[in-house]
């Protein structure tokens, strides 16, 4: 098979005059965190970006198809949002909600415009982790209840809290956590008892939220959180129905719901700008980050002044939520991403990937699953299409083939058997066209 080749770029890189990948990584041994970890045998260090590429310390070039982990949505060093950075910088780079600046609220406007319903008031924090650790303490603040219900598979953060809302076991340290959270069976059509041939499986996986309100808590609870699609559990898309008919059981039982847009907002399922939408459901609070800063230290929670009012009373602050640096960057982002039709370039582009990798799966019987929406897909590796045994050490060698051609992918899941595709939003055919020849090719090296 020919090696797939990168589209052509017009841009040269900079010569690279810092210390080397070995040097970096022996400082890193020596005073980084050790429960970090890298992908790929050989560790690799980048050290510039361009849109949908990044290249590394030796000047080669590579398609970004994990946006840094679903975070570069408009493309690395967007011109747009440098010079928005930039000109901040130049005037002001640190003030807090106890005085007045512009860019704060024009942003919170902005983002507020994006939102459906009557979800237009704006907290900004630092991270998603933060986010969902807020809408946690509003749920709890705003009903009067303690119990939560989360997901099975679900990831919301590497904090106390997100770890207690979290279910896979991969990413909950052995510390006590999780006081008042239960978690539900996952919808994951691929792997639970309710599969894609069954109709009503929305409504039957709901059921199980039903039934863990009943049994589980006082039958009063203070909200259900949940991905508009699991993003570290492996791109797991919901079945039709699913989410209305767990709002209907939530509600009923005196709970709001919070919806974790983290990977799946600012229109990179395509057909929606968040991930909710295409649910058919308003959720009460919404929690993003990620794509919201493309890269920046930026995330927000938005939830209706009903709901804001419950916080009032006692002091809610954060000293870097609405700093003025990336209240600039992330209203930029949001002027690119319509200015740009990025929406609906992932729309377009992630069909054209889709419709590739579904014919990919033809032809590799290793390919159990290929799922998701827009530029967020997920392709599960199993070692029989029966037992659906998971091939973590397959799908961790494809992550190499693909590394070894040019393209950056991801992985997530339990086992680390599901491929993860999500790219900065303004990859175009070209690109398209290569990821898939890539795809064949690493897996045909299998």
């Amino acid at each position: 098979m020919k090696k797939p080749i990168l589209p052509p770029l017009d841009y040269q890189p900079r010569p690279y005059h810092g210390p080397s990948a070995e040097e970096v990584l022996k400082l890193r041994k020596e005073y980084l965190n050790p429960g970090i970890f890298l992908y790929y045998k050989t560790p690799i260090m980048f050290v510039e970006g361009k849109g949908q590429y990044i290249f590394d310390d030796k000047g080669h070039r590579y398609l970004d198809g994990l946006g840094g982990i679903v975070t570069i949505s408009v493309g690395h060093c967007h011109p747009h949002v440098v010079a928005a950075a930039q000109q901040q910088n130049e005037i002001l780079q640190h003030s807090t909600t106890l005085y007045l600046h512009p860019n704060i609220t024009q942003f919170a406007e902005k983002l507020a415009s994006k939102l459906p319903g009557d979800l237009k008031v704006c907290y900004f924090v630092n991270s998603g982790s933060e986010a969902n650790d807020l809408a946690l303490l509003m749920a709890r603040a705003y009903t009067g209840n303690f119990d939560m219900i989360a997901l099975r598979n679900a990831y919301h953060g590497g904090n106390s809290s997100g770890m207690g809302l979290t279910a896979q076991s991969t990413w909950k340290y052995n510390v006590p956590h999780s006081f008042g959270v239960h978690h539900a069976i996952a919808p994951y059509p691929y792997r639970g008892p309710y599969g894609y041939e069954d109709a009503d499986a929305g409504r039957k996986y709901a059921d199980d939220v039903k039934n863990l309100i009943d049994y589980a808590t006082p039958g009063k609870i203070a909200g259900f959180i949940a991905e508009s699609i699991q993003g570290v559990g492996g791109f797991v898309e919901f079945p039709e129905n699913y989410l209305k008919r767990t709002y209907e059981h939530v509600r009923a039982a005196g709970g709001v719901c919070i919806a974790d847009e983290v990977q799946t907002g600012f229109g990179r399922t395509g057909t929606h700008f968040w991930g909710f939408e295409t649910h058919d459901v308003i959720p009460d609070i919404v929690t993003m980050a990620k794509g919201i800063g493309n890269g920046a230290p930026l995330a927000a929670v938005v939830t209706t002044p009903k709901i804001a009012q419950s916080l009032v009373g006692k002091v809610h602050f954060n000293t870097f939520g609405g700093n003025p640096v990336v209240s600039a960057i992330g209203k930029a982002v949001i002027e690119v991403i319509e200015n740009e039709n990025l929406q609906e370039n992932s729309l377009k582009i992630g069909a054209r990937i889709r419709d590739g990798l579904e014919k990919l799966k033809t032809k590799y019987p290793i390919i159990g699953d290929v799922r998701g929406k827009g530029l967020m897909l997920g392709i599960e590796m199993v070692k029989d299409r029966q037992t659906k045994e998971p091939a973590k050490a397959e799908c961790a060698q494809v992550l190499e083939n693909a590394r070894e051609m040019g393209l950056l992918i991801g992985k997530g899941g339990l086992w680390g058997q599901t491929i993860r595709f999500a790219p900065p939003m303004c990859i175009n055919q070209a690109d398209a066209d290569f990821v898939i020849d890539v795809f064949d090719a690493a897996f045909a090296a299998l």
